[in-house]
């Protein structure tokens, strides 16, 4: 899908260390590189349940952990050509997985799908209202599609 790699600044924490063996660093790069539409200084993190839990309530005001929040810390700016987005995308693996058992996902296909999704809003897409979210998850479909995972959405 994508016609050029852009300069990528990509930092892996493991707090919640679960799935560093089976997500590997080498996969989520390929995974960001994919969805990426410019230079980005990015770090992805692994949360437990609690931390999850603790950044929903103290960012969104949401007292539960969710799968994927994105810290996008230039969204507001009018990025150069060659300025970076720069984000933190946080994964709690005890969400994520729990989805992807639910779905019939496998931890993988879930977890590159969570990765694709959160990127894509450090870049500025949204799903805010139902135009923007059947672009997003049409982008996301095609992404999905280029890594070689089935359509995330299921339609």
């Amino acid at each position: 899908m994508q016609e050029k790699k852009y300069p990528l600044e990509l930092e892996f924490q493991f707090a919640d260390p679960r799935l560093e063996s089976e997500i590997t660093e080498a996969k989520l790069r390929r995974w960001v590189e994919e969805a990426l539409l410019g230079p980005a200084e990015l770090t992805i993190r692994f949360v437990d349940l609690d931390e999850g839990r603790a950044l929903n309530k103290a960012y969104r005001g949401k007292d539960y952990a969710t799968n994927v929040l994105t810290f996008a810390y230039n969204e507001e700016e009018e990025l150069g050509e060659d300025d970076p987005t720069r984000a933190d995308i946080v994964l709690c693996t005890d969400v994520l997985q729990r989805e992807a058992d639910e779905q019939g996902k496998t931890v993988e296909e879930h977890t590159a799908h969570l990765v694709v999704h959160g990127v894509l809003h450090a870049q500025g897409w949204d799903h805010e209202n139902d135009d923007d979210a059947e672009e997003m998850e049409q982008f996301e479909r095609d992404i999905m599609e280029v890594l070689g995972f089935p359509d995330p959405y299921g339609e």
